[in-house]
């Protein structure tokens, strides 16, 4: 079964609200961008399902273009830290049903949380944890956190594992790890394919506590 398209409004098109609605377009939703800056607008129009130029703090302007009409809201407004309060507030004010938030700092975060934002990013803060756990383990080339401790991994297979059995690298034995499968190239193999044996650059998708795979990292 095809996976419902849902409606997003995108509230500020700079760099970071620009790129969700782009991806978000991409997956073909429906996604309309707003900004009070006319040249942003402009930039996005061709992209997505339509650009407005608004002024957001206005509840009846949002209203009057139809913003209460779509699922989710993502208020990506940049160093204007009272329109982003003021369109949060409006936009609770219209019921729509799930509103995320960047915040600029961890007061404003705590303010918008306060409103009732279903989430609210830091987007800085975020992907600089982001980087420094790449950083910090060379092979762990992408990573999520899932909450408690616990993270997916993407890990490269270093070219002196070229060749060894799978089953060698002690996984779920030697390691607290759950391995969910293996990508080579753009293949996914299970994690249940029998004897199967390493190539270089083949990634390991591993599931477990950040000290264990740590540990797993620095090991291999």
């Amino acid at each position: 079964m095809a996976k419902e398209s849902r409606s997003f409004a995108v509230i500020g098109l700079g760099a970071f609200g620009s790129a969700v609605a782009t991806e978000l377009a991409r997956f073909g939703n429906q996604v309309i961008g707003v900004d009070s800056d006319e040249r942003r607008v402009a930039q996005m129009a061709a992209t997505l399902s339509s650009a407005v130029i608004l002024d957001t703090t206005d509840e009846m302007a949002l209203k009057e273009a139809g913003i209460d009409q779509y699922d989710i809201a993502l208020i990506a407004i940049g160093r204007d830290i009272q329109a982003s309060i003021l369109t949060t507030m409006n936009l609770k004010m219209l019921g729509i049903g799930t509103i995320w938030v960047k915040a600029s700092n961890k007061t404003h975060h705590r303010i918008l949380s306060k409103l009732g934002a279903d989430r609210v990013i830091l987007p800085e803060q975020e992907m600089g944890r982001h980087i420094a756990q790449m950083l910090n383990n060379p092979v762990v080339q992408d990573y999520v956190s899932l909450g408690n401790g616990f993270s997916v991994v993407n890990i490269v297979i270093p070219e002196r594992l070229t060749g060894r059995d799978l089953s060698s690298l002690g996984i779920g034995t030697g390691y607290d790890l759950r391995l969910l499968g293996v990508m080579r190239g753009t293949e996914f193999r299970s994690a249940h394919t029998a004897n199967l044996v390493l190539e270089e650059d083949d990634k390991l998708i591993l599931l477990g506590k950040r000290p264990e795979l740590r540990r797993f990292g620095d090991a291999i």
